[in-house]
């Protein structure tokens, strides 16, 4: 895989010279990756003027390695994702750079064929919306992006921005990246139907695979339309799906309820893989909920319920609209290490409303 990048570049000062010294210019790099997974990159750098090249990996400040040539190679041994900065010195002492992200994805990557599935019909229940995620872009009949970065109340990292959702084959990806954006050190994006798709009971099923690593949220939920004018927990929230990545936690899935009984109450339960983790295959995360009770599934296994009768449980009769994201740190998960790789992606095969008969 060859990527081509070409550069306007500003000089940057190393040393006092006279300005007269000539300066590098029209810096130009090459970048050939692995047909696929981490192993040898290959870097060539080319400009005018310029007597050294440096190459620097990630946020090191030393070079990693430099040359007259401007070519490198430099082998990855793990997945993830990299910053890589080519440096071209003039005889001036001063330099231009071009700076590019590389993407280094595993070898054998889970396909969409592995895992549990369920059929587009229930007993007793009629379809009423869903979306395969069919085509080339997210529709936004169904979908709207939430933006922006500041935490979101649970002092997350990163900042959600529609740059990092993709559909392509039949899949919804959202994906986590480590890179500088808006005065944060990560991205990802967050989606809701807000306005669009609200529903009040009903059967949802939702088919995804998850990320995995320590300071990685992904979750599926839902929120009471009315949030813009009760705020929260009065609004309601029904956690359909989370999941705490590291510290032999993704093996987990965590589904809870939040509301407003004189303040902020929440439960919940706790499903556990028997084997492996929820990033090894698909998984379909499924919430039947009527008049009486919201219940728990994950592949048709039921795992927890909760009464939703009592008086103070009125949140969980009225509208709700859905939310995907990854989070990156926050309160529950806390931080990335240097374990974690990047990108992570969740990718959802489906989502599916039955409503009963």
């Amino acid at each position: 895989m060859l990527l081509m990048v070409v550069f306007s570049s500003t000089s940057c000062k190393e040393k006092e010279e006279p300005d007269n010294t000539a300066d590098p210019s029209n810096l130009t790099v090459e970048i050939t990756l692995p047909d696929q997974g981490p192993g040898l990159v290959t870097i060539q750098a080319s400009a005018e003027n310029t007597v050294e090249f440096k190459l620097f990996v990630g946020n090191a400040a030393q070079a990693v390695a430099s040359n007259t040539t401007g070519r490198f190679e430099y082998e990855f041994i793990l997945p993830g994702t990299y910053q890589l900065e080519v440096r071209a010195y003039g005889t001036s002492g001063r330099y231009i750079k071009n700076e590019k992200q590389i993407s280094l994805n595993d070898n054998d990557p889970v396909t969409v064929g592995e895992g549990y599935t369920t059929p587009m019909a229930h007993a007793g229940y009629n379809l009423v919306w869903n979306d395969e995620f069919d085509g080339n872009a997210l529709n936004t009949q169904f979908w709207s992006y939430e933006t922006g970065g500041g935490g979101w109340g649970n002092n997350e990292l990163q900042f959600y921005r529609q740059e990092n959702t993709t559909v392509d084959g039949g899949l919804l990806t959202i994906e986590a990246r480590k890179e500088s954006y808006q005065s944060r050190n990560y991205t990802s994006s967050r989606l809701i139907t807000r306005n669009k798709k609200t529903f009040t009971y009903g059967r949802v099923d939702i088919r995804a695979l998850l990320p995995k690593g320590q300071g990685i949220w992904p979750a599926l939920w839902m929120l009471g339309n009315n949030i813009t004018t009760v705020g929260w927990p009065a609004c309601g929230e029904i956690d359909i799906m989370e999941m705490i990545g590291g510290n032999g936690r993704e093996k987990q899935v965590h589904g809870t309820l939040h509301w407003d009984f004189n303040g902020h109450v929440n439960t919940g339960g706790t499903y556990t893989k028997p084997l492996g983790i929820f990033a090894d295959e698909y998984h379909v995360f499924t919430i039947i909920w009527d008049e009486n009770a919201i219940k728990w599934f994950v592949n048709d296994v039921q795992f927890h319920v909760i009464d939703i009768t009592p008086a103070h449980m009125t949140e969980f009769h009225a509208p709700q609209f859905f939310i995907f994201n990854v989070a990156v740190g926050g309160n529950w998960p806390g931080s990335p290490n240097d374990a974690t790789v990047f990108p992570q992606q969740m990718k959802v095969d489906y989502i599916r409303v039955f409503q009963k008969n």
